[in-house]
């Protein structure tokens, strides 16, 4: 793969002069930035300028080498991709932001979505996806939209719509682990109306046991692309 300095600017990409697609890869893992920067270089017509691993790194970079895209990872080690575009976005507006993620989340669309990311990728699409969204971004096509959101949530039915608030705080405690007696004490209910409140929200989530309930607010915490940074 060619080389690059990622602190020197592509002087080369002149006013005036149709240079390749210059792109930045932000990620948190190197093995990562190195896949994507491979399946970037071998592409014709476009060449990676600069990779960071944190938001500092990325504004710094993003500051010296002026990228006309950035390919952007959600979760980094002092704060989120949705932080990096935005302080991009304040002191160089040109640049566009494609988020490249594993998690393929609501939330971090629509945050996506107002930091002004031009598409959405999750990191199992192809390679070639993934350069024909560079080819289209750095074209000035935006491939997400209100829209995108809106039909993404329309699709999606929240299986918590319909719990009233007790059953919604004892769906939490069970979350933490509490048994039934402890979630009673901890509501100052008897462990009856705690039973009552499960059995009415299995039947609502369409579920049968309450280890289900446990193992569903379990995946909840740990898929938010706000959680833990690093992944």
């Amino acid at each position: 793969m060619p080389g690059y300095d990622a602190t020197v600017p592509n002087l080369d990409a002149a006013p005036g002069k149709q240079g390749p697609i210059t792109v930045m890869i932000v990620d948190d893992h190197e093995v990562v930035r190195r896949g994507i920067a491979e399946v970037v270089e071998r592409t014709e017509g476009m060449t990676v300028v600069a990779e960071a691993g944190s938001v500092a790194d990325g504004v710094r970079r993003a500051t010296l080498v002026h990228p006309q895209v950035m390919l952007v990872d959600l979760q980094l080690p002092d704060g989120t991709g949705i932080d990096l575009m935005k302080q991009v976005r304040e002191a160089h507006p040109a640049a566009r932001a494609i988020v490249l993620t594993s998690f393929d989340d609501d939330d971090a669309l629509a945050a996506a979505l107002e930091a002004g990311a031009a598409a959405y990728l999750l990191k199992s699409v192809r390679g070639a996806e993934i350069t024909d969204v560079i080819r289209s971004v750095a074209a000035g096509r935006t491939l997400l939209d209100e829209r995108t959101v809106t039909r993404r949530r329309a699709g999606q039915d929240d299986p918590t719509e319909n719990l009233t608030p007790s059953e919604l705080r004892v769906l939490d405690l069970i979350g933490e682990g509490l048994s039934n007696r402890e979630i009673a004490e901890r509501l100052g209910v008897a462990e009856k109306t705690v039973k009552n409140h499960i059995t009415s929200l299995l039947a609502k989530m369409g579920l049968q046991r309450r280890t289900q309930v446990a193992a569903w607010v379990a995946s909840r915490k740990h898929s938010s692309w706000r959680a833990e940074p690093g992944h």
